[in-house]
């Protein structure tokens, strides 16, 4: 007498599974074609192109702080170092790039070894030191900090070559050189994750690490890798920052691990690890990138954005959650 009781409940379930499974794969493109229309209709200059390079241009530093997370949270764990990384990598590549000192190579050099530098230190400590990455990161962020104001003297690094003010403000056919290089780090790391072996371990670290371990993989090394290559991200990102600032602000950056953490798990990637990808964290920076925007030319206040921001982490972090029960 309870079978078609029984049989209606895993009916149920099985559409609410696959109804899950299919928000998870298609709904974030649904919810950036559905936003992009209504911004389309409220603004009428959201649709131009003037409008669309002015969004790809504000996305790329948040795209690379993304793409270099996106790693991390891969490998099961977090870095909340990035926007004070941000700082101290902009804060060297500025000091060196006054006119005539040193060739612009080596700017661009020093700001991404600090980071690097900052994202070896991480996973160092995290690995070996058996510290919880939150934790490890969370003082890397106030460290890196107080070196950019030591270094700085708490005061912008101006008076930077023409050369290295162009990295931000050239064009190529019309495209911003910023997005070429979103675009090439972006390949690269697709192409990383996707075809390498190193890159399979990324998942395979997140997802068990005990297990990984068992298998023969070097669970410290892929750790260290990951926490570096978001370190170096995140010195390119400074760097470019300070370029497009047209000076190493020491202040840069605050909270911008918020806003590349946001968009990782608003593109699938789990805060447990083992499953994301590059794909769907450039939709969600491009999806965060359009909101902010929308709300700029709606003339939103930026409290209001602040709050609207604040929604919507919660809500990806929740997404991500129910995801995996």
């Amino acid at each position: 007498m309870n079978t078609p009781s029984n049989g209606g409940n895993i009916s149920k379930d099985s559409n609410r599974t696959k109804a899950w499974q299919w928000l998870a794969r298609y709904g974030l493109a649904v919810a950036l074609v559905l936003i992009s229309g209504i911004l389309c209709v409220a603004s009428p200059a959201f649709p131009t192109w003037q409008n669309l390079v002015i969004v790809l241009r504000q996305i790329t530093i948040n795209g690379l702080l993304a793409i270099g997370v996106t790693g991390v949270l891969l490998t099961g764990g977090v870095d909340l170092s990035l926007g004070s990384v941000v700082a101290l990598s902009g804060v060297v590549a500025a000091s060196f790039a006054h006119p005539g000192e040193y060739p612009l190579i080596a700017a661009i050099a020093a700001g991404v070894l600090a980071g690097a530098g900052c994202g070896a230190i991480n996973g160092a400590i995290v690995t070996f030191g058996r510290v919880p990455s939150f934790i490890a990161t969370l003082g890397m962020m106030t460290a890196a900090r107080g070196l950019a104001l030591v270094i700085s003297g708490g005061k912008p690094v101006s008076n930077l070559s023409a050369d290295f003010n162009r990295l931000a403000a050239d064009n190529i056919a019309g495209i911003p050189v910023l997005v070429l290089i979103l675009a090439a780090v972006a390949v690269g790391a697709w192409l990383f994750l996707k075809w390498t072996r190193l890159g399979r371990y990324f998942y395979a670290v997140g997802g068990n690490e005990l297990a990984a371990f068992a298998s023969g993989i070097n669970v410290r090394g892929v750790k260290i890798v990951a926490y570096t290559a978001c370190g170096a991200l995140a010195g390119l990102a400074g760097l470019l920052l300070a370029s497009r600032m047209t000076a190493g602000q020491p202040n840069a950056g605050v909270a911008y691990e918020l806003d590349a953490i946001a968009a990782v798990v608003i593109g699938g990637t789990s805060l447990n690890g083992g499953v994301g990808g590059i794909g769907g964290t450039l939709l969600g920076v491009l999806l965060m990138g359009i909101i902010n925007n929308g709300l700029d030319l709606m003339q939103v206040s930026s409290y209001y954005q602040q709050i609207i921001k604040g929604a919507i982490i919660i809500g990806a972090v929740w997404l991500d959650k129910r995801q995996r029960k």
